[in-house]
C-alpha cells in the first residue's frame, strides 16, 4: 500500500504556493509554470489552494516576523509526508532582506526544507528541475535489468553498442 501512495505522490504531486513576504519576482515565475509555454500540469503537477490536500509547499520570499506563525500553521496542516521547496535567494537565505529588523531569514529558520532553488528570481526551468529532483529523491527511478541471451548481456538503449563492421556507401568494406 505504501508503494501505491508513493507512486501516486510522485506521478501527481499537488503543490501549494506560499508567499512569505517576497517582492513577487519568484511568484511571477511560479505563475509562469502554469502558462501554456511550460504547462507543468502535463507532468501531473497541480496547484492546490488548500494545505490539507497539498504534498509540496513552494515558499517564496524571506520569512518575516509577521508571517512566521502563519507559515508554521500552513505547514502543520499539510498531511504526511510533506515536502518544502524554498524558491529564490530570499527563501533560501533571506536574500537582500537578511539582517533587517523584521526578517527572520530563510524558510529553514521556521520549517524544515527539502529542496532549495536559488536565484533572484529563478527561471521556471530551474523550478521544474528542482521539483523533478525532489520527486526523484522521494522515489528514485529503478534500473532496468539486462537480459542475457546465450550468456551475453543485452545492451540497453543508453549503452553504446560497438560497430562490428563499417560499410561504406558504395558497398565496399
Amino acid at each position: 500500500m505504501a508503494d501505491a501512495k508513493t507512486w501516486a505522490r510522485v506521478k501527481s504531486p499537488w503543490v501549494l504556493h506560499f508567499n512569505s513576504g517576497a517582492c513577487n519576482g519568484c511568484d511571477i515565475e511560479i505563475v509562469a509554470l502554469l502558462t501554456p509555454k511550460y504547462d507543468v500540469e502535463r507532468f501531473g503537477i497541480k496547484l492546490e489552494p488548500s494545505p490539507r490536500h497539498a504534498d509540496i509547499l513552494l515558499v517564496t520570499g524571506a520569512v518575516t516576523n509577521q508571517c512566521a506563525e502563519r507559515l508554521k500553521r500552513v505547514y502543520d496542516q499539510m498531511p504526511q509526508p510533506k515536502f518544502v521547496v524554498a524558491i529564490g535567494a530570499c527563501a533560501c537565505s533571506g536574500g537582500v532582506f537578511a539582517g533587517t529588523y523584521n526578517t527572520l531569514g530563510g524558510v529553514d529558520k521556521v520549517i524544515p526544507v527539502s529542496a532549495y532553488i536559488p536565484g533572484c528570481p529563478p527561471r521556471p526551468e530551474a523550478i521544474i528541475d528542482g521539483c523533478v529532483k525532489l520527486l526523484n529523491a522521494i522515489n528514485p527511478p529503478k534500473k532496468k535489468k539486462r537480459k542475457q541471451v546465450n550468456g551475453i548481456k543485452e545492451a540497453t538503449k543508453s549503452e553504446v553498442v560497438p560497430v562490428v563492421m563499417e560499410v561504406k556507401q558504395d558497398g565496399k568494406q
